[in-house]
């Protein structure tokens, strides 16, 4: 009860504070109010903490409690002395700043913060916090008690509980100094942000700590964050604290480019570039203008793409792009900012479908006006000189009107071409732009997309596409032409020794053989004839330069991209093959064998006879050439086969396996596949060891190519290997392949892909654990796998193997992957009790799914009744857990009320402690 003056005891004053519907103001008035009349204060301040230990000793997050603490907190700071100015600071030098209650809390909590009771440490920090954090904006404490608390507080943030160190970093918030570089909080800051192994710490770092040119780069990091929560959070915080302006081009595209893609991207699209556009007055376009969209165009869109999602259709149409009463930007007000914005607002209403019809119209010209809008434009677009790329100016200006070439050609695909006339127009403009020599070179790729993308007949694209080399390079259609009068001489004279021979059956064959080369050769005159070029000797020299050379295979490779995989090779694209493809492969010119590699390697994925035939020189060129065109060929290589298989390689004239620069290593698998005595198994270790050491190599876009390849090839069957799979999983967390983002996130998805696919593919990697584990284990300190978290890994690959992870998990009673994998631990373990491993593999065992399987029952407790005589002491924790492994519990949810229920019953309530007068100091 409150007494007559409204005052009340300290301990009524406790026993209220537990309940949450008390009202604190009141309790810490009538508190304060008793305190006040005291003459002497000191049996005050010893009951007080005598009551407040009560709290203190205990650690789960209470109800109670919790209310006890923002209580204690609330009438501590009530003392609090108001801001003083500076006169009167002076005037009141020497005098203490702070009040002798505040100063007691202070100095008894300070005093307790090195306490065994993890609880009490707990608290301590909890209470710093929330007195910190109760003072006004410009408080002001004692330079002593401040440097007390900072010491206090470094130290309790490496507390071994993750829950201390929280509360000391949010203790620490208001002791930062961001202006001091050597600021020991900031420091202690960075620290946790890099090294806490605790999500929630860091976390608690992000919360609090203040954006200065030190600390961003941190924060920026948590962005790439292996918990989801902190990544989320380091967005939100970069997106409150920092302007847009504080953070260079690369920090603000990897911010989105990372943002949009991860599964909290949703912050990116809800706080970030909100909060952005908010600084830049709602402007998408100057949005783009800051991340440089000429060299980051796809992170551009991808923005872009999230915006338009979250905006109604009048909005959509308000934003046009300054498009004119032509809906055309004119030529000279077109920036990279305003084409790409354009592009993707055209793609983004076209990808509404029918919806967006109406709405495409208002923002998009027809096909013809588009097609002579974009002829304009292109045409004031050519190759540069060398002179001119010299120029910096003229470089950074040529560059510029190549990228928006780029964006105006793919608008071409929103257009509407159902219209006769105005795909004829656009078809017109594109074949044009083609056979023009200033064409850029860069714009070759792309315009052929555009062109044959409209074309739908697979017939049809040939001739067109055979009949624009014409223009470009009669040298080449007159080898085109020589050569099928080569082949229908030769299948003549072959006729006639049939007919001689009475072989009726071969003779009809070549009778319909040369109808098909004189159709082709029929085809090949028509298209001169169209294009009014005379095919003349002249021209041999003039149009046989690895420019034209370069154009036509890229011509000839987008053709072959877009045509049906089941289209089979005819005459024209056999004349091709030999006539430009084969003959560039030896080309002097890099860009020249690399383009036609590509051909080659298209070219084989529609004939299998072509496939057999060139194997070989693919691998050769794997090997041997530079880096480009050898990732050229090894794409290749593995596409064919992912389609063929590796039987392709037993029906192959001839085999790979005497192969230039080949290593001891390579030598000896080599030889052990040779003494199996089996042609086509050798083949195929021949290219797996290829593989492999490509896996090795310090090129990386080498090493991820070879890694992607490994990948599907294993998932899609073609390959069973748990050697080679316990090479990919070294390599993904291998450090040296920390910056290569492709390779970690198509590995990264393989692997849970593959394991979730089939209980045999489950056993791979099963199979694949102990190799994998021994590699890290035995890696020497100078390796970059020694720095390799050995936990982690098994972690990943004991939920790989998890029976309950498969996508169709077997209803069967049947031993589980994870049953042989618990053997195989118990085995290891077996070897050396006492080795360090030992306990990795124990803590394992606790996270296994087992089977139902008498024997595995007897089987583990055998194993683990050695391991119990050898006095193995670190799995003996593990013994009773083993007992029952057969015996898969099915874990029941409770009902919410059942859960409700529990949770009152949890509920602590201190008032009988403080009734027991217990002697906690």
């Amino acid at each position: 009860k409150m007494t007559a003056d409204n005052e009340m005891s300290i301990k009524e004053a406790f026993q209220r504070a537990q309940k949450s519907h008390n009202n604190k103001a009141k309790l810490v008035a009538s508190l304060k109010s008793r305190y006040n009349k005291l003459e002497d204060k000191t049996m005050f301040h010893e009951e007080f903490v005598h009551y407040l230990k009560y709290a203190m000793i205990v650690y789960k997050r209470e109800p109670a409690v919790e209310n006890v603490i923002e209580f204690v907190a609330k009438f501590s700071t009530s003392f609090q002395s108001p801001p003083k100015t500076e006169e009167e600071e002076e005037e009141e030098e020497d005098d203490e700043d702070d009040h002798p209650f505040l100063s007691f809390i202070f100095n008894f909590l300070l005093e307790s913060h090195k306490a065994n009771s993890h609880a009490v440490r707990f608290r301590v920090c909890q209470l710093i916090n929330k007195l910190l954090g109760s003072m006004a904006e410009n408080a002001q404490i004692d330079d002593d008690l401040f440097d007390r608390i900072h010491q206090a507080m470094l130290v309790r943030v490496t507390d071994k509980f993750p829950n201390v160190r929280i509360q000391a970093a949010l203790a620490m918030a208001r002791l930062q100094q961001p202006s001091d570089p050597d600021c020991p909080t900031i420091s202690a800051y960075i620290l946790i942000l890099e090294n806490d192994t605790n999500a929630e710490v860091r976390r608690a770092v992000l919360s609090c700590i203040a954006m200065s040119p030190q600390t961003l780069p941190k924060v920026f990091k948590r962005t790439r964050d292996i918990k989801e929560n902190v990544r989320k959070l380091a967005y939100q915080v970069l997106a409150d604290k920092v302007h847009i302006k504080a953070l260079t081009i690369a920090q603000r595209v990897g911010l989105l480019q990372h943002g949009l893609h991860d599964t909290s991207g949703n912050v990116v699209c809800s706080r970030l570039l909100p909060a952005w556009l908010l600084l830049l007055d709602g402007n998408i376009i100057e949005l783009l203008h800051r991340l440089d969209v000429e060299n980051c165009a796809e992170t551009a869109m991808e923005t872009l793409k999230a915006l338009f999602k979250g905006m109604s259709t009048e909005e959509l149409l308000q934003n046009r792009a300054q498009l004119d009463n032509r809906k055309l930007i004119p030529v000279d007000s077109l920036t990279c900012e305003n084409v790409v914005y354009w592009r993707v607002l055209c793609e983004f209403i076209k990808g509404k479908g029918n919806d967006g019809d109406e709405m495409l119209e208002q923002v998009l010209p027809d096909a013809a006006t588009y097609a002579e809008y974009l002829r304009s434009y292109l045409k004031t677009v050519t190759d540069m000189s060398e002179e001119q790329r010299a120029d910096y100016t003229q470089l950074e200006m040529g560059m510029t009107k190549e990228f928006i070439s780029q964006q105006l050609i793919h608008l071409i695909e929103s257009l509407d071409t159902n219209e006769e006339g105005g795909r004829k127009r656009v078809l017109a403009v594109l074949q044009e732009m083609l056979t023009l020599p200033q064409t850029p070179s860069s714009l070759v790729c792309l315009l052929t997309e555009k062109l044959l993308l409209i074309i739908l007949d697979d017939q049809r694209r040939v001739q067109t596409t055979n009949s624009s080399f014409v223009s470009i390079s009669p040298f080449l259609i007159s080898i085109q032409l020589a050569e099928v009068k080569v082949r229908i001489m030769e299948a003549k004279e072959a006729l006639e020794n049939c007919i001689a021979a009475q072989d009726f059956s071969q003779a009809a064959e070549l009778k319909e053989s040369i109808t098909k080369l004189e159709d082709s050769r029929n085809q090949i005159l028509q298209e001169i004839s169209e294009s009014n070029q005379p095919v003349i000797k002249e021209v041999r020299t003039e149009k046989n330069d690895p420019e034209t050379l370069l154009r036509c295979l890229t011509m000839c490779a987008e053709l072959l991209k877009k045509m049906n995989i089941k289209t089979p090779i005819g005459p024209t694209i056999s004349a091709l093959m030999s006539s430009l493809i084969l003959p560039s492969i030896a080309n002097p010119y890099p860009a020249v064998r690399n383009m036609a590699v590509v051909c080659l390697g298209t070219c084989t994925l529609h004939s299998k006879e072509l496939a057999k035939t060139h194997m070989v020189l693919l691998l050769q060129i794997a090997q041997l050439d530079e880096v480009k065109i050898r990732i050229s060929a090894l794409r290749s290589i593995i596409d064919l086969l992912l389609l063929f298989g590796f039987q392709l390689l037993s029906e192959t004239a001839s085999s790979p396996t005497a192969q230039p620069n080949q290593s001891p290593e390579r030598q000896e698998d080599d030889a052990a596949a040779e003494d199996k005595g089996d042609v086509p198994e050798d083949t195929a270790q021949s290219i797996l060891v290829m593989l492999s050491e490509f896996l090795d190599s310090e090129v990386s876009d080498l090493r991820t190519e070879t890694a992607e390849g490994l990948a599907k090839l294993m998932y899609t069957g073609r390959i069973s290997s748990a050697k080679m799979l316990s090479r990919l999983v070294l390599l993904w967390y291998n450090p040296i392949t920390e910056d290569d983002t492709h390779l970690r996130h198509c590995l990264g998805v393989f692997f849970q892909l593959y394991a979730r696919e089939s209980r045999s593919h489950q056993e791979v990697v099963e199979e694949s654990f102990l190799p994998t584990i021994r590699t890290l284990l035995e890696a020497p300190a100078t390796s970059p796998l020694a720095e390799v978290d050995v936990n982690n890994v098994v972690e990943l690959l004991v939920e790989l193997t998890r029976p309950s992870a498969l996508i169709k998990p077997s209803t069967n009673i049947e031993t589980s992957v994870h049953d042989f994998l618990a053997v195989r631990m118990c085995g290891e373990m077996l070897k050396d009790p006492t080795a360090p491993e030992v306990r990795l593999y124990a803590k394992a065992l606790s996270n296994l799914e087992f089977s139902r399987d008498d024997a595995v029952k007897e089987d583990l407790q055998s194993l683990l009744q050695q391991l119990v005589q050898v006095r193995c002491t670190r799995t003996q924790a593990f013994s009773s857990s083993v007992e029952n492994v057969p015996e898969t519990v099915s874990v029941v949810r409770p009902s919410r009320r059942a859960k409700t229920a529990a949770l009152e019953k949890t509920k602590l309530d201190l008032n009988p402690l403080i009734n027991q007068e217990a002697n906690v100091s």
